[in-house]
């Protein structure tokens, strides 16, 4: 059976990868990639970024929170599996590979969700000094943006799942119907 393929879904796989190996790239590199590092040309919006959510920030690094390395490496891994579903969908045209993308989505909503949640249950620690202007613009759009698209994604690629298994479950049935006559 052929995989069943969505352009806005593979655009956002590829699309998000540079925005989403970028960020890894600032986490992994501070302080050098931090506003008065030697690499900070590279990250220049960062230095907006970094005094919005501390977790991005000197305080972060200070405090040796792992927390956005650890974020940042599960980056890393759900972005090389969107970009091996996009592979094995479109290219090798893998039948499970709609699983990957399922899970790899699975796995961006969750984080996004945890990464909320962590700001929720510690009192808007890294956030909490922001205008509500600021907050809205520059870390609710922006990470909600992690939430809802993953959200379609799942229900999308998770009705394919289930058609597939319902176009099986048939085909199996009449086989077995036709092997009891």
């Amino acid at each position: 059976m052929a995989v069943t393929t969505h352009t806005w879904v593979t655009l956002w796989f590829i699309l998000t990868a540079p925005v989403i190996f970028w960020d890894v790239g600032y986490c992994f590199m501070r302080p050098r990639s931090m506003l008065g590092g030697d690499l900070h040309w590279i990250w220049k919006p960062y230095e907006i970024y970094q005094n919005i959510d501390y977790v991005y920030g000197i305080k972060a690094l200070e405090e040796n929170n792992g927390f956005t390395n650890a974020q940042s490496f599960l980056n890393v891994v759900e972005t090389l599996m969107n970009l091996a579903y996009v592979y094995l969908a479109h290219v090798s045209g893998w039948s499970p590979a709609p699983i990957l993308g399922l899970a790899a989505a699975t796995m961006t909503l969750s984080k996004t969700i945890l990464y909320w949640l962590q700001e929720y249950y510690c009192g808007f620690c890294a956030i909490g000094h922001n205008t509500w202007p600021d907050l809205v613009l520059y870390w609710i759009i922006p990470n909600g943006l992690w939430i809802v698209v993953p959200s379609f994604v799942i229900m999308r690629l998770g009705k394919d799942i289930a058609a597939a298994l319902h176009v099986a479950e048939r085909v199996k049935t009449k086989a077995a119907s036709g092997k009891q006559k």
